[in-house]
């Protein structure tokens, strides 16, 4: 059977054809406490870096038009898959698009390595090469610092690693973090267990015919992937939600949809299930032939507005 890794570094070989540190974040303040305007253009992707974990590290930042140096706005991260590279995952999910329309400050945060991949607890531990989450703890204040960020409205999603990623923040940084995504992620056990500060909501997306992740879940001797519909569950059990009475939508072309409410501190779980669909974004721009290396990509949902409609109900602390 070929290994999770190996079918990650295949997909790397067809698609790839400073400041000083941050200081912690603070509590969200009123206008005036905002930055003057940065020396980043709107509209267009922005590389900055900072020092964290003691190495330099990078991510790219997104202006919409619209964006107002003395108004608080929302920050979405986005998180790449494995060997794919933040500009991938850019040139890909379709989220400037969203930005542009909603207001918010869009990051996409460079993994590391030649082949560029997130600590998300897939890889084993004594393999851990770099502590990701204080990379985003310490890009989020590093954000902060340059731009009106709202503080109580930061949402992490991610694809594959990058949503096993988004995961790992939700279980270990839930004080920053208000709400996450994955779209076929990669999920797997935490070395010290998920236990996050906090109900956190969530939203997830899964091909019923990804081959990399597949949605009943795998052990193909190296990595342990859990059926999408069990860590789904457990996400609802974790919340507290009500698991008798789920709200569902039957397939309606190729998607379906589960959600279970009344959960703790209205912490909903919604997963979307793309009937057929494979180890791919919905609703992705499709501009190169490598972009449908993952399986078929729906165009019946888009993953990125969805994501955006879900977060922009949560607010931390509220």
């Amino acid at each position: 059977m070929i290994t999770y890794f190996c079918r990650l570094v295949l997909i790397w070989m067809i698609t790839s054809i400073g400041l000083a540190s941050p200081t912690p974040i603070d509590a969200q303040g009123d206008a005036d406490s905002c930055p003057p305007m940065p020396n980043i253009i709107a509209g267009e992707l922005t590389e900055m870096t900072l020092q964290s974990g003691g190495i330099t590290r990078s991510y790219y930042v997104y202006l919409p038009a619209s964006y107002d140096a003395t108004v608080h706005v929302p920050l979405v991260l986005a998180f790449h898959g494995f060997a794919q590279g933040a500009l991938g995952l850019a040139n890909y999910s379709g989220w400037e698009a969203i930005a542009e329309q909603n207001g918010f400050v869009l990051v996409y945060p460079q993994g590391t390595g030649v082949l560029p991949r997130w600590e998300s607890g897939l890889f084993a531990p004594q393999r851990q090469r770099v502590d990701d989450v204080a990379f985003v703890r310490d890009m989020i204040a590093h954000i902060s610092q340059m731009l009106c960020i709202d503080t109580t409205r930061v949402y992490a999603n991610g694809l594959s690693n990058g949503g096993g990623m988004s995961y790992r923040l939700a279980c270990e940084l839930s004080d920053h973090i208000t709400a996450i995504g994955g779209v076929a992620g990669a999920y797997t056990d935490l070395p010290d267990g998920c236990q996050p500060n906090r109900p956190v909501p969530v939203i997830i997306f899964h091909g019923t015919a990804d081959t990399i992740v597949p949605y009943n879940g795998s052990d193909d001797g190296f990595f342990l992937l859990p059926s999408l519909e069990d860590f789904v569950l457990s996400w609802a059990e974790r919340n507290g939600c009500d698991l008798s009475a789920p709200e569902m939508m039957p397939q309606v072309g190729d998607v379906s949809m589960i959600r279970y409410t009344a959960c703790d501190e209205d912490a909903d779980v919604v997963f979307y299930t793309i009937h057929g669909g494979g180890h791919t974004w919905p609703g992705a721009t499709i501009t190169r032939l490598s972009d449908r290396f993952g399986g078929y990509v729906t165009q019946d949902i888009s993953a990125s507005a969805t994501m955006w409609a879900f977060f922009s109900q949560y607010t931390l602390g509220n």
